[in-house]
């Protein structure tokens, strides 16, 4: 079991309150204003950790850098911003499973959607 940390409990409340998932970066940038002294190895040892834990998932985007956000979720999409390059979360799923040839059996699906979020439209 890993030990709980200011760092690593800041980090999970900024990933769990942030509503999307985040960089690195965002990450930092948001955690360092509890924690001034933090660093950005130090992000990335705790978001490892908390992966491992699997309090946090991997949101992987084609094109674009890691982003992180806390793992108890409902299933869910991404829309990426085309503009601020943000990534948002999109709640709800179509009914992919219309679309699965007959005799193949469907695993796991994600969905991205790119356009323009609100702000930057």
């Amino acid at each position: 079991m890993q030990r709980k940390t200011q760092q690593r409990e800041n980090i999970q409340a900024v990933l769990k309150d942030a509503a999307r998932p985040l960089t690195v970066h965002e990450v930092l940038e948001r955690a360092s204003k509890n924690v001034p002294s933090l660093g950005i190895a130090t992000v990335y040892r705790c978001v490892k950790a908390l992966i491992e834990a699997g309090d946090v998932s991997l949101v992987e985007i084609v094109g674009e850098p890691l982003r992180y956000e806390t793992a108890h979720l409902a299933h869910h999409h991404h829309f990426v911003c085309d503009a601020c390059k943000k990534v948002f979360d999109v709640q709800g799923c179509v009914a992919v499973s219309t679309l699965v040839p007959h005799g193949f059996t469907l695993r796991a699906h994600e969905i991205v959607l790119y356009g323009v979020c609100a702000s930057c439209g």
